[in-house]
C-alpha cells in the first residue's frame, strides 16, 4: 500500500475551516487523504453572530464554547484539528483602533510561524491551503495567517531554520482559498433571480470594485456532493452562523448545479502541473521524495 496523501488547512479562527474549503476537505478525507486543520487562534474576541445564541452566558464563555463548536465541526468533516495557541486579535471597527497587546496579529513573524513550522514538520503535508495576502477579507488575523503560512511553507524544509521544531519537511504546493469571488456570486445571483428567488448577493455585486481579480482561480475542485457535510459543519459553529442567514439563502441543490466546485489559486508549486487543475494533488504522488532541503 502506498502512503496516504496529506493536506493541511491553515485558518485563523474556529469556523473558518467550515466556511472556506470545507467540502474540499470532506471529499479528500473520504478518499483516504489525511487532513489536518491548524487553527491559529481560539476566536476569543469573536462576537456572537447568531442572534439565537446572543445570551449573556454565551458571551461570557465564548472561548470555551467555540472550542466545543470546533470539536463538533471536526467530527462532521472527519478531519484532524489542533489549536496553535495564539490569542484572537479581534476586528477593529476603524483604522485608528489599536489592536490589543499580545494578540496574534502583533506577534513577530518568526514567533507566530514557529508552531506552524513544527506542525508542518510533524504532519508532513504535501499540500497546504490558506488565505491570500488580503486574508480573504482584511481581518488582521487572516492577513497574519497568510504571512505565517508562506513562512512555514518556505522554511519547514530548511534544516537551518527553526531549530528544535522537528526534522525538515518540504510541502509541495501552497494554495489560496478563493471561495468569495465576484464570478461565483454573479452566477448564483443570476440563477436565483431567474427562478424568482430573492438573492442576497445583488448589493455585494453592485459594490464590487470593477477590476481584475488579484489572484486568478487556477484550480476548481469538484465537491458538490459534500456541500451537505460543509453545511452541517458550518451549523456546528452555532455562535457564528445564523441558520437563517445569508450562507443558506441559496438552496443547496441550486449551488450544486450552478457552482459545484470550491476554488483555489496555486500560489507556490515545487512540482510540474498543468493549469487549470481540478485536484489539489495534481502532479503529486505520496511516495515521491520531497525536494532536497536547501
Amino acid at each position: 500500500m502506498s502512503a496516504p496523501l496529506r493536506l493541511m488547512a491553515v485558518h485563523a479562527h474556529p469556523d473558518d475551516e467550515s466556511s472556506k474549503g470545507a467540502a474540499t476537505m470532506a471529499r479528500y478525507v473520504r478518499e483516504g487523504v489525511e487532513v489536518l486543520v491548524c487553527t491559529l487562534t481560539g476566536g476569543e474576541r469573536g462576537s456572537v453572530l447568531n442572534p439565537k445564541m446572543d445570551r449573556p452566558e454565551v458571551v461570557a464563555n465564548i472561548a470555551e464554547i467555540r472550542r466545543g463548536e470546533m470539536d463538533r465541526a471536526r467530527e462532521i468533516l472527519g478531519v484532524q484539528q489542533r489549536f496553535l495557541g495564539f490569542i484572537d486579535s479581534g476586528l477593529p471597527e476603524s483604522e485608528e483602533e489599536e489592536l490589543p497587546d499580545g494578540c496574534f496579529a502583533l506577534q513577530p513573524l518568526e514567533k507566530a510561524a514557529e508552531p506552524l513550522v513544527s506542525a508542518v514538520r510533524e504532519f508532513r503535508p504535501h499540500v497546504i491551503i490558506t488565505y491570500d495576502d488580503d486574508g480573504g477579507y482584511p481581518h488582521p488575523d487572516h492577513i497574519m495567517t497568510n504571512r505565517v503560512s508562506i513562512e512555514a511553507f518556505e522554511a519547514a524544509g530548511d534544516p537551518d531554520r527553526y531549530p528544535g521544531t522537528g526534522d525538515p519537511w518540504q510541502p509541495l504546493k501552497l494554495y489560496y482559498q478563493m471561495g468569495f469571488t465576484k464570478e461565483r456570486f454573479e452566477a448564483l445571483h443570476e440563477a436565483m433571480t431567474e427562478r424568482g428567488m430573492g438573492s442576497p448577493y445583488g448589493d455585494w455585486i453592485a459594490r464590487w470594485e470593477d477590476r481584475p481579480a488579484k489572484w486568478p482561480v487556477t484550480t476548481r475542485v469538484p465537491c458538490a456532493e459534500y456541500f451537505e457535510i460543509r453545511d452541517r459543519a458550518l451549523l456546528a459553529h452555532a455562535t457564528q452562523i445564523d441558520p437563517d442567514g445569508w450562507f443558506f439563502t441559496c438552496p443547496r441543490e441550486l449551488q450544486q448545479k450552478i457552482w459545484p466546485t470550491e476554488d483555489y489559486h496555486l500560489a507556490r508549486s515545487l512540482v510540474d502541473t498543468d493549469l487549470p487543475e481540478d485536484d489539489l494533488f495534481a502532479g503529486i504522488h505520496a511516495d515521491d521524495p520531497t525536494p532536497a532541503c536547501h
